[in-house]
């Protein structure tokens, strides 16, 4: 048997080195629970960054999956295949929007994001040619394009990558009076996480997104939500947006992840008919985007999400969880926060030593900004299984790791 020393050498020894990845090698996932090659089991409080909100291999996305790999996988969009259609459809009407279109990864749906809004403000709005800003805010993950990390707020992923993209403008997180300020007659559209997760787990104040709206609309400037990670059931909605009820409601909405259940990378970007209006044949597109395979895989996984009411699942247990967290007496807990099964504990000091220290009792957990442990479970997870965790989490955050802090 190989062991998790040889596989990590290996990987030391092949791969470039642009990850931190814990020292653990899975080779089997079920529901809320995967095994590595040395058959230790773990709870997995991580799901793939949002990814597996239906669990490791549910069995009716793992069918769909299969079934479609028996017809056919790929088709490009030179031609239809009979799996799209239906897929967008149920997208559309789950999202409340006219029209998607379907990509592969996140960083590609925002991509496809920027360019519509901007398309549309030249087309439609009447922004003069090459003039039109896009506002973000500080704090901001929505991938790791040459673009996308042109507004990062993030050294490090800008750091050896310049030039970068013009036509973006950064303001505070959470302060919509920056926002209204920032705006001008040349702004297309505000692009904005309703939770940033890589961020920190960071909730802004409440009734935000109300006045995002509100400003968008007077401004005539295209509202455009990232839920990758926070849409599809995560924070206890099935969109995080609607968490404000349908006032929030953005223009726009983009969506990845969880969207195929961690089966397969399968993204979208969904707006009105005006904004979908811009777009003609040749402006845009991806030969994998809207394949047969990712459209009957995501079909499966929004089929999953509606009949096991995982987003009133991850509001109520979320809820629970978060607040059996608060209870934790810890000198080295700063902060809970979250919403739904999105929940980022933050500490006085790295986080890193304390994941590890996780991993070592069967919980995977990943830190995020160096100082925030990040607890997203699959949204199947049982709460006796979280109950369990609960008490290995309290034990661990109790603990101090000072060597190991001054290691960092």
């Amino acid at each position: 048997m190989t062991t998790t020393r040889e596989y990590l050498d290996e990987v030391a020894a092949s791969s470039a080195n642009n990850y931190k990845p814990l020292p653990v090698v899975l080779s089997k996932g079920e529901g809320a629970w995967v095994w590595d090659v040395e058959g230790k089991k773990y709870l997995d409080c991580l799901s793939a960054y949002s990814a597996l909100n239906q669990g490791h291999r549910h069995p009716r996305i793992v069918a769909a999956a299969k079934a479609q790999l028996d017809a056919i996988t790929l088709t490009s969009r030179a031609f239809h295949n009979d799996q799209m259609g239906p897929f967008l459809h149920q997208l559309c009407s789950l999202a409340g929007f006219a029209k998607a279109l379907p990509m592969n990864s996140g960083a590609e749906a925002v991509e496809t994001a920027l360019k519509a809004v901007r398309k549309w403000a030249y087309k439609v709005k009447g922004v003069p040619e090459n003039k039109a800003e896009i506002i973000v805010c500080d704090g901001n993950f929505h991938g790791r394009t040459i673009s996308i990390i042109t507004f990062s707020t993030e050294p490090q992923y800008q750091d050896g990558f310049g030039p970068f993209t013009p036509g973006f403008k950064i303001i505070k997180y959470g302060d919509a009076a920056a926002l209204e300020k920032a705006i001008t007659p040349n702004t297309a559209a505000f692009v904005v996480e309703p939770i940033q997760g890589e961020g920190g787990v960071l909730v802004p104040p409440a009734g935000y997104l109300r006045k995002v709206r509100e400003i968008c609309t007077r401004h005539r400037v295209l509202f455009v939500a990232d839920e990758i990670q926070t849409g599809l059931g995560r924070t206890g909605k099935m969109f995080c947006w609607q968490w404000e009820g349908e006032a929030a409601k953005p223009d726009a909405v983009i969506v990845g992840k969880a969207l195929a259940g961690g089966l397969y990378p399968v993204s979208a970007f969904l707006s009105n008919e005006e904004v979908m209006g811009v777009f003609h044949p040749g402006d845009h597109g991806s030969t994998f985007g809207g394949n047969p395979l990712g459209a009957a895989i995501g079909r499966a996984a929004l089929q999953v999400l509606v009949d096991e009411k995982l987003a009133e699942r991850a509001q109520q247990l979320g809820e629970w969880f978060m607040g059996e967290l608060r209870k934790i007496k810890s000198p080295y807990i700063k902060e809970v926060r979250g919403k739904g099964f999105l929940i980022g504990v933050e500490l006085t000091g790295p986080a890193r030593p304390y994941c590890e220290a996780l991993m070592e009792r069967g919980i995977l957990a990943k830190e995020t900004h160096d100082h925030v442990v990040r607890f997203a479970p699959p949204l199947v997870t049982e709460k006796k299984d979280l109950e369990w965790a609960l008490a290995q989490i309290a034990d661990v955050l109790v603990m101090s790791f000072e060597p190991a802090l001054a290691a960092h």
